[in-house]
């Protein structure tokens, strides 16, 4: 009984070892793939902060400005960009972030394009509306992906298809720290008021209009916008399977040592057994 009992516990440390292999290479092809990724991260940042200052010039240097992306409106339905990963072991990567954008949809009519197999699985369970799968891996989607997705969400705001546009991410804080956030895009705030207060801030003149540049800009600002958050959940998604992969070694190594101190003990008792065996065995003879 001890033999087998030994046996079981030397095949299960062997079953462990390989899974702690598993763990390690993992951890350590996240680990690499993440210094690229926040560096794709803070290139982002620019471009985003040059187009969103570039709207807001445009619109507060005129008294008169109107556009169909500033105007608030009745809402009937709303969009989603939900930007989840292609798998999971990654910890709680992929469920809070569904969990946060759940809340925030509260069950009003809505419809969705997800990024992400894990997105589009979600959606699918879900049954939401969804307006394509064509960026169903989200470690493919390109910049001008980001540009086809832009100009898809803005025609489709622009003619009444959705009346507000958030975008579903995970904002990128540190390695062991990674925040799902639902982050408003259109229609882009706009005070009125502030640009009546201030006056004109700019001498340049814009052909063939200054809304007509502005409409033409939103697209770029929204592509600019969607690439930034892809971005920042490509990180944070490296960075919790960076940690939920170290955790799992951890565990993996804390199981070996239990397991070796259960295949010892076993062993000893099974040395002490045969000992009083042969020791029975003497005396009888």
């Amino acid at each position: 009984m001890a033999g087998a009992s030994m046996k079981d516990i030397k095949n299960r440390i062997k079953s462990v070892e390989s899974t702690m292999q598993i763990t390690k290479a993992m951890e350590l092809v996240a680990s690499s793939k993440l210094r690229k990724a926040r560096e794709r991260v803070e290139r982002s940042r620019p471009y985003f902060n040059t187009m969103h200052q570039a709207l807001a010039d445009i619109a507060y240097s005129n008294t008169d400005f109107a556009s169909p992306f500033v105007t608030p409106r009745a809402v009937k339905k709303t969009c989603y960009v939900v930007i989840a990963g292609d798998r999971g072991l990654a910890g709680g990567y992929n469920s809070n972030l569904f969990k946060a954008v759940a809340a925030h949809m509260e069950e009003k009519p809505v419809c969705v394009l997800p990024i992400g197999k894990k997105a589009v699985e979600y959606c699918e369970r879900r049954g939401y509306e969804i307006l394509t799968k064509e960026f169903a891996v989200a470690e493919e989607v390109s910049i001008s992906d980001c540009f086809v997705i832009a100009k898809r969400l803005s025609n489709g705001f622009e003619q009444g298809q959705f009346d507000e546009l958030y975008v579903g991410y995970t904002n990128f804080v540190s390695m062991l720290s990674q925040n799902p956030a639902v982050l408003k895009v259109l229609p882009i705030y706009y005070d009125r008021t502030q640009a009546k207060d201030n006056g004109p801030q700019s001498l340049i003149i814009y052909e063939p209009s200054s809304e007509a540049v502005y409409d033409a800009i939103v697209p770029e600002y929204i592509s600019g916008l969607v690439y930034g958050a892809l971005c920042e959940s490509w990180a944070s998604e490296l960075g919790a399977r960076r940690t939920a992969m170290d955790a799992a070694s951890k565990n993996a190594g804390e199981m070996i040592e239990d397991l070796n101190l259960k295949y010892n003990r076993a062993r000893q008792g099974a040395i002490t057994q045969e000992i009083t065996e042969i020791v029975a065995g003497a005396e009888q003879g």
